[in-house]
């Protein structure tokens, strides 16, 4: 799949040729995780609607929940300002974080609001 060309005009990538993916879940609004991109991933998201993401450690594209079935539909798509990350909403089937949580932002509160 080819990323549409107008849609690759406007991102901006690292060295590596990646940027972020900010992923939200649709009903609560929850952050659930934060991944790494590349055109292929972005225009494999975009046609399906299965969220697909960039790993680094492994260099190769990854569909989320294809092992695990904690799958994610992606409802839509958005590209920040700046044009260096995508925020995706999604519905989320289990765990977002690899560890099996809900959230990767499960892992500790380091400041609370204030009462």
């Amino acid at each position: 799949m080819t990323l549409n060309p107008d849609i690759a005009s406007r991102l901006k990538r690292n060295a590596e040729g990646l940027f972020t993916a900010v992923v939200q879940e649709r009903g609560s609004g929850d952050v659930l995780m934060v991944a790494w991109m590349d055109d292929d991933a972005l225009a494999r998201t975009l046609a399906t609607r299965e969220a697909t993401y960039f790993s680094r450690s492994r260099g190769e594209q990854w569909v989320k929940g294809l092992t695990s079935g904690h799958t994610q539909r992606v409802h839509s798509v958005r590209l920040d300002c700046d044009g260096d990350t995508v925020l995706l909403e999604v519905d989320q089937v289990g765990g977002a974080c690899h560890t099996g949580d809900h959230t990767c932002f499960d892992a500790g509160l380091l400041l609370a609001a204030e009462d």
